[in-house]
């Protein structure tokens, strides 16, 4: 079995888990395709750190599950564990000063 990153991100009430594994670069919020997620400004939320690391999606799958909170808490939870996940996968200095300048 490969090499599995497990993070988990909290705001408010809402809690997200992701699972970040090797793969083709997908990100599936609730087994919903992060493309197809209804609400654009939660999908727009939830991708800034796809974003902001341009590369650290290449080869991985992200599962995220979040439960709780309202729609925005849990696009932030989402957010975080998305982003330690990227940082926990690739282990990469360069990548946490991004996060950070950014917030």
């Amino acid at each position: 079995m490969g090499k599995v990153v497990n993070t988990s991100g909290k705001r408010k009430t809402a809690i997200a888990r992701a699972t970040v594994r090797a793969g083709k670069g997908r990100v599936r919020i609730n087994s919903v395709p992060l493309e197809f997620y209804p609400n654009e400004v939660v999908r727009l939320k939830v991708e800034e750190p796809i974003l902001l690391a341009p590369g650290a999606l290449a080869g991985v799958d992200v599962t995220i599950d979040v439960r709780g909170g309202g729609i925005m808490g849990q696009a932030e939870a989402v957010r975080t564990a998305l982003a330690r996940g990227l940082l926990k996968w690739h282990n990469d200095p360069k990548i946490k000063d991004i996060f950070l300048s950014y917030d």
